[in-house]
């Protein structure tokens, strides 16, 4: 076994195999297609020259899918970017909601129908709260992001949301919540399960849970019995600080993929290496083994639904009035507008984070390179088997 390129190259060497004995839907064949030409010669790219010594490279473009290992830190950046201009002076707090593996079944079968789902009954569970004068008794202002996996890339369904610690009322003042605290766990976890179920339940009787329809009576009542026999966990960490903690603890999560090239540690001709957080606090990473066949079917469970889009604002950083309501909830803080963002240029954010001299020449140390001629792109053929799209 050796150390190995990353998810791509699991892909390469693994991929023939699987493909052979695996159906594709069009939205999954599109993801591999983009991870395997990602900063290779199939999308094409240019040729840069040494301004003093003439030294030349070429250069790949990404694939810029939201799936791919290699391309998710330019998009995260950017995001990041517009995010500092709607954080405001208070604390926040991230909660995470998470469903059943009752439900993964489901879920395999129907995921757009049940992801929908629960960012409903997260936004409504949340909206609900804050608009309750025991509480905070206005609109807040959250974000929501997807997540389905777990370390050793099982299906996990949840949802991470990052709330700010308050309200803004009808009357246009900024209600505050109780220091250290935001809304009480425990009511959550049921008002979000009586919230999705009903939803769940609505959706099937009017036929738009395609998957559900198949069940019989008996096996839909079955799924609704282990559904309300245990609780739902809403768990609540601690509130984050200023808004510099706040993007930074945010950026962990927003743009993460199911599986780092990092956590990839060796492949060889059956097998697939990659590190997994401990099982217990404190202890060190642990190393999984997972046949190849099966590791490439877990990292397909995570492949979004065509369009969806797994991070979503509310309340007050709704598309709906943001620019409005976000203005009101500064003059209630008294605090001013943010600057205007300016957009870096791609040159600009690579010299910024400095990635070993991006623009330096390596070969003689002095010059620097630039783009001299363009690469035409050479299309990957892969032999997929189409399945549903």
């Amino acid at each position: 076994m050796r150390h190995c390129g990353g998810l791509a190259e699991v892909l390469r060497r693994h991929g023939p195999a699987y493909l052979a004995s695996h159906q594709l839907p069009a939205a999954k064949a599109k993801v591999w297609r983009a991870i395997l030409g990602c900063r290779t010669a199939a999308l094409g790219g240019h040729v840069e020259t040494c301004d003093s010594c003439g030294t030349t490279r070429h250069v790949y473009h990404s694939c810029r899918n939201r799936h791919c290992p290699q391309c998710q830190t330019r998009a995260k950046e950017a995001w990041l970017a517009q995010r500092r201009r709607e954080l405001l002076p208070v604390p926040y707090f991230h909660l995470v909601f998470t469903l059943p593996h009752d439900l993964n079944g489901l879920i395999g079968i129907a995921p757009r129908a049940i992801y929908e789902t629960l960012f409903g009954a997260v936004a409504a569970t949340l909206t609900e709260f804050a608009a309750n004068p025991r509480w905070l008794g206005g609109t807040p202002a959250f974000s929501l992001v997807l997540h389905t996996w777990k370390q050793d890339l099982g299906r996990h369904v949840h949802v991470h949301a990052l709330v700010a610690g308050g309200a803004l009322s009808a009357a246009g003042e900024w209600r505050s919540a109780k220091r250290g605290f935001l809304f009480p766990v425990k009511a959550l976890s049921q008002v979000f399960r009586g919230k999705f179920v009903a939803a769940l339940t609505a959706a099937r009787a009017h036929g738009h849970l395609a998957a559900a329809q198949a069940m019989d009576v008996r096996a839909w009542r079955a799924l609704l019995d282990r559904l309300h026999a245990h609780d739902w966990v809403v768990y609540a960490k601690e509130p984050l600080g200023g808004p510099a903690q706040v993007l930074e603890y945010l950026g962990r999560y927003t743009h993460r993929v199911a599986i780092s090239n990092e956590r990839i540690v060796a492949v060889d001709d059956h097998a697939v290496r990659f590190r997994v957080r401990a099982q217990t606090s404190g202890a060190t990473k642990r190393t999984l083994a997972l046949p190849a066949a099966t590791f490439i079917d877990r990292f397909l469970l995570h492949v979004l639904p065509k369009g969806f889009k797994r991070i979503r604002h509310y309340g007050i950083l709704g598309p709906a009035g943001k620019v409005v309501k976000l203005a009101q909830a500064r003059a209630a803080l008294s605090v001013p507008a943010p600057d205007p963002v300016v957009v870096e240029s791609v040159a600009a954010f690579m010299c910024r984070i400095d990635r070993a001299g991006w623009a330096r020449c390596s070969h003689c140390g002095q010059g620097a390179f630039v783009p001299t001629a363009a690469i035409a792109p050479m299309p990957l053929r892969v032999p997929f088997s189409r399945g549903p799209p």
